[in-house]
């Protein structure tokens, strides 16, 4: 199992700044306690063929991936469809979803709710606590709905199914004082061949008293602290200001 997962955000509100996003957050404190990070993030209009294309992106990459919004039944609800079709797969009416919204709805379930039912064909249900409305995972994505009350446990529901606890990867934070990234950039490319079993990154940032540059080492425990005890080595025989901030907060 991969330590990271895709976000897919569906919803054209998000853009225009009609609804805020709550999903990344959520998610990311979700995956953190069972070891889990996110590798990347769309945010993508309820417009079909832009849908299409990234669903179909989404499903060609080796993570798994989360997709919020888009399940309803209004003409503005593609995300079902959309699915099949990434999954080169028709979208038909599945049993057991349609028994949950029956049972749920009665008579009310048609002619417009029973439409959540017609999923892509294979797909594998999502419980929906809240209204029985399930979601669904086909190929390597699980679709949810957008309303976070409705996502949370339907999300929790599918990392406890699929995603078991794994040891999580560690960061070792440094801040460089009144240094300055270009300065530095031929040490950083030889610490990154050095080092490939880690990730690097360089944050610059500018305070009152001038430049300074955090960097950061991720990976496993074992991995970050040898690499690491090698940058600062690197960065003091330069006659830098070396300060270690340890981890970050969660």
């Amino acid at each position: 199992m991969s330590k990271d997962v895709g976000l897919v955000i569906i919803g054209t509100e998000i853009l225009s700044g009609k609804r805020e996003d709550r999903h990344v957050v959520r998610s990311r404190q979700q995956l953190a306690r069972r070891g889990y990070g996110i590798a990347w993030c769309l945010i993508i209009p309820d417009i079909r063929n832009i849908l299409l294309s990234q669903l179909r992106w989404a499903m060609a990459q080796p993570l798994p991936f989360f997709s919020f919004g888009g399940l309803g039944a209004t003409p503005d609800d593609l995300t079902r469809d959309c699915a099949a079709a990434a999954a080169d797969v028709a979208l038909s009416r599945h049993p057991e979803a349609e028994e949950w919204i029956r049972r749920q709805y009665g008579e009310k379930a048609e002619p417009v709710r029973i439409r959540m039912a017609d999923l892509p064909a294979g797909a594998k249900l999502i419980p929906n606590p809240v209204n029985n409305v399930p979601g669904f995972s086909v190929g390597n994505g699980h679709f949810f709905p957008g309303f976070p009350q409705m996502a949370e446990p339907m999300s929790d529901w599918v990392i406890e199914q699929y995603f078991p606890p794994i040891v999580a990867d560690v960061e070792a934070r440094i801040l460089l004082p009144h240094a300055r990234e270009g300065d530095l950039v031929p040490l950083m490319e030889s610490f990154c061949v050095a080092h490939p079993e880690v990730r690097f990154s360089s944050l610059p940032s500018f305070k009152t008293d001038g430049p300074q540059i955090e960097l950061g080492v991720a990976g496993r425990e074992y991995d970050v602290q040898a690499a690491t005890y090698d940058l600062k080595a690197r960065l003091e025989r330069m006659g830098l200001e070396v300060r270690d901030l340890g981890l970050p907060e969660s």
